[in-house]
């Protein structure tokens, strides 16, 4: 077989594993003993591992800042972190939480030694200027399993509302030195927040596979993390069920974990599609969690892909990949192309129900909305889909999950 050319853009050192979070105060002296720490409102601060790290930092002669992001952060909030800690000599940034706390952290980790405004290299909305670094050390550690953001490069930052919008910081400097990866921290996670995050994790592993950017790299580890996702998502998303037993949920929560950062892996090196491209705006217009729009969207998204392909592009390398995710998630490898390919389809619309995922009316979105959305969709997500769809194929996803 000939393997097509590809790149690899950097990746940070990765602990992975249940107890891993034992390596944060270690991993931080190395690069010194004063930190900021950024997380969210206060789901992580109220949880005894808080209380642990406290006292591992004082012991340790670590001086520490925490800083709380609340949402998704801006570029203002980001402008005005960098400004209040630029002089204080900080050697580490810290990012402790979901996707928004660790995007949050690798944007106030890059302008700190300069403290330029983020507003300087904001993809489409900024000046334009290049972003050269460097940045302060940063460790990420997710306390959620979704978006997979401490393998990436990008730091999303987003302004909500009528002119909203959502862009990426995005340069190699961001990615974290290291990524510490501990399944344990999921069990604080509500079932509402592991359904929309893996939701996301497994669009970002789907839509790398079948990116038009994919390589024999991305794939593999895109499909070890579906085989992950199928093996542990439904057992740590029914870990609050009083029939769901321990090790099951431990090893869901694992399995999900590593799914997640597999697909931060494989989208900062592949590239998204459309789900990804149709979530940008509607994350900046509306009030939609990230990762209920990429649930939400993820069956019809696909099933107008493969439509498209089946139309346009019949010999696509991406509809065989289609059909053998078909084939995995309903653990049918007797299943012929076609026969895989609407059992894909039907396996994700009952994911959806199954989930309960809200539709899109219920954030306050109109019919009206839709030329809007689709006019604001065409940035680098939908770039990689593995087809060119048309104005009129993205409104009819948008009608469909309305």
């Amino acid at each position: 077989m000939l393997i097509t050319p590809f790149s690899l853009s950097r990746l940070p050192q990765i602990h992975f594993g249940a107890g891993s979070l034992s390596r944060l105060t270690p991993c931080m002296l190395q690069h010194g003993r004063t930190a900021l720490v950024i997380t969210g409102r206060q789901s992580f601060i109220q949880t005894p591992h808080w209380q642990t790290l406290q006292q591992e930092w004082a012991a340790a002669g670590i001086t520490w800042h925490l800083l709380h992001v609340s949402g998704e952060p801006s570029p203002q909030w980001v402008d005005q972190a960098v400004a209040d800690y630029r002089d204080s000599q900080i050697d580490i940034v810290v990012g402790i939480g979901g996707g928004s706390a660790l995007d949050a952290a690798k944007a106030v980790a890059g302008l700190l030694p300069s403290g330029h405004s983020v507003m300087d290299y904001l993809e489409g909305v900024g000046k334009g200027f290049e972003y050269t670094g460097p940045a302060t050390p940063l460790i990420a550690v997710p306390t959620t399993a979704g978006t997979g953001s401490e393998a990436t490069k990008n730091a999303v930052l987003s302004v909500q509302g009528a002119e909203g919008f959502k862009k990426s910081f995005r340069h190699d400097a961001l990615v974290p030195h290291t990524a510490i990866v501990d399944p344990d921290l999921l069990r604080d996670c509500p079932k509402s927040l592991i359904a929309a995050n893996g939701m996301d994790a497994f669009t970002q592993l789907l839509e790398s596979y079948v990116s038009s950017n994919a390589s024999v790299l991305t794939d593999s580890l895109a499909w070890s993390g579906m085989q992950a996702f199928c093996a542990g998502f439904w057992s740590a998303w029914e870990a609050d069920h009083p029939q769901a037993g321990l090790p099951q949920a431990e090893s869901g929560f694992s399995q999900l974990a590593y799914a997640s950062m597999m697909s931060g892996i494989t989208l900062a090196q592949a590239g998204l599609g459309s789900v990804h491209g149709l979530a940008s705006p509607l994350g900046a217009f509306f009030p939609i969690p990230h990762g209920v729009v990429c649930g939400t969207l993820l069956a019809e998204a696909t099933a107008m892909n493969i439509a498209a392909l089946q139309a346009r592009a019949a010999d696509s390398a991406a509809l065989r990949k289609y059909a053998q995710v078909g084939r995995l998630l309903t653990d049918n490898a007797a299943l012929s192309d076609k026969q895989a390919l609407e059992a894909l389809v039907d396996l994700l619309r009952e994911w959806v129900a199954r989930l309960n995922l809200p539709r899109l009316h219920q954030f306050g979105m109109t019919t009206d909305d839709f030329t809007r959305v689709v006019a604001n969709a065409r940035g680098g997500s939908m770039k990689t889909n593995p087809i060119l769809l048309t104005d009129a194929e993205l409104q009819e996803i948008l009608s469909i999950r309305f």
